[in-house]
């Protein structure tokens, strides 16, 4: 026996008020406030108007509902499962870009973040500095953050407004520097700022993280080839 439309929407409509009504039951005051009502009503025709529109197209064409459902079904799983196990997924596209980009470090649940040493034996972690990317190399020697002059024309810095007054001993030889202060030094999930740094007067082949951001960090440690930084 085949019922119209407007049968299957009272019948839905009747499932509705129930449920209502079982809600109202085990959560009492629920509906006791008047724009909570109203919300409620609102909903209720919305979904009398699409259960109407459903059954009619089942109606019309049976078949095509079925296949449009199915479809829909798997993209519900699909959407579900992917929600699910997004925590999984984050951690492995982060493994995949720690392979494909070294310097960019690979993140750990732990807040740490660990670099694989270059195939020369350094360590090279990418930083955002004053907002602009530079690539540094870690440098245990070295006491100071160094930049070299085109990394810090890169972040904004005007290298022919500062006072090249600070003389270092390098193993090239007696090299001029000026101080600076860096608005911000992010690598991953570490953010500092106002750090002390130098911007080199002779050109280099990297910038130098030396042991004033190393020494902020809570921890640091190198471990089979690769550097984490605890922050």
């Amino acid at each position: 026996m085949r019922h119209s439309v407007g049968f299957w929407v009272l019948i839905l409509l009747g499932a509705t008020v129930a449920l209502v009504f079982l809600m109202e039951r085990m959560f009492p005051g629920t509906l006791d406030d008047p724009d909570t009502r109203m919300s409620l009503l609102y909903r209720i025709g919305w979904l009398a108007l699409i259960g109407a529109s459903v059954i009619a197209f089942v109606r019309a064409r049976p078949q095509s509902a079925l296949r449009n459902a199915a479809i829909w079904a798997v993209i519900f799983i699909v959407l579900t499962g992917l929600f699910s196990f997004k925590d999984d997924a984050t951690f492995i596209g982060k493994r995949f870009l720690g392979a494909l980009a070294p310097t960019q470090g690979m993140e750990h649940a732990d807040g740490t973040i660990s670099f694989p040493a270059g195939p020369d034996g350094h360590f090279y972690i990418q930083a955002l500095v004053n907002g602009g990317r530079v690539t540094f190399m870690v440098d245990t020697g070295a006491s100071d953050i160094v930049l070299t002059p085109k990394d810090a024309s890169r972040v904004g810095i005007d290298s022919g407004q500062l006072d090249f007054d600070q003389v270092a001993e390098t193993a090239n030889g007696l090299v001029r520097g000026a101080a600076i202060e860096l608005d911000s030094l992010v690598v991953g999930p570490i953010d500092m700022g106002q750090l002390p740094a130098t911007v080199n007067g002779a050109d280099m082949s990297e910038s130098l993280l030396g042991m004033e951001f190393l020494n902020r960090l809570r921890g640091w440690h190198v471990e089979n080839g690769v550097l984490t930084l605890v922050p």
